[in-house]
């Protein structure tokens, strides 16, 4: 399999995610769409380092690894920004999942339907940025 094919499979799960996101935003499991969203996020990015020859983290941030490789990715690809976005997102991955522990809060308790929607809005922003450098790249 050779970079474009693994990268598209990544973007094509990436997709999948969102649309579980959206859908579980909609019907108001905002833990889990956070979670979606998250994971929207960190395939999409790792489908565009990938795309570009570029090796990733086995984690669930890849925000460094767009930072320093910026020079690899066309002007108009937003680094920072979607490196803000990974971190942030990766943040909220447990406990989107396990809840908070410590106060035994449940994940469904933890979280608002603004932290949701905008989580959802990070992981559909850096989809379209991810499509265009498909786009770009795969033209």
């Amino acid at each position: 399999m050779n970079n474009i094919e693994a990268s598209k499979s990544l973007l094509n799960q990436s997709i999948r995610r969102l649309e579980t996101a959206e859908r579980e935003l909609r019907g108001g499991s905002l833990a889990y769409s956070i979670r979606s969203s998250q994971e929207s996020v960190e395939l999409g990015l790792k489908a565009s380092l990938r795309l570009l020859g570029i090796e990733y983290p086995k984690k669930h941030d890849v925000g460094p690894v767009l930072i320093k490789f910026k020079d690899r990715f066309p002007q108009w690809f937003p680094v920072e920004r979607l490196a803000l976005f990974s971190r942030k997102l990766s943040e909220k991955r447990e406990p989107a999942l396990y809840g908070d522990e410590v106060s035994m809060t449940p994940a469904d308790l933890l979280f608002s339907r603004a932290e949701a929607e905008e989580a959802f809005e990070m992981a559909k922003e850096t989809h379209e940025f991810v499509k265009k450098l498909f786009q770009e790249y795969t033209a």
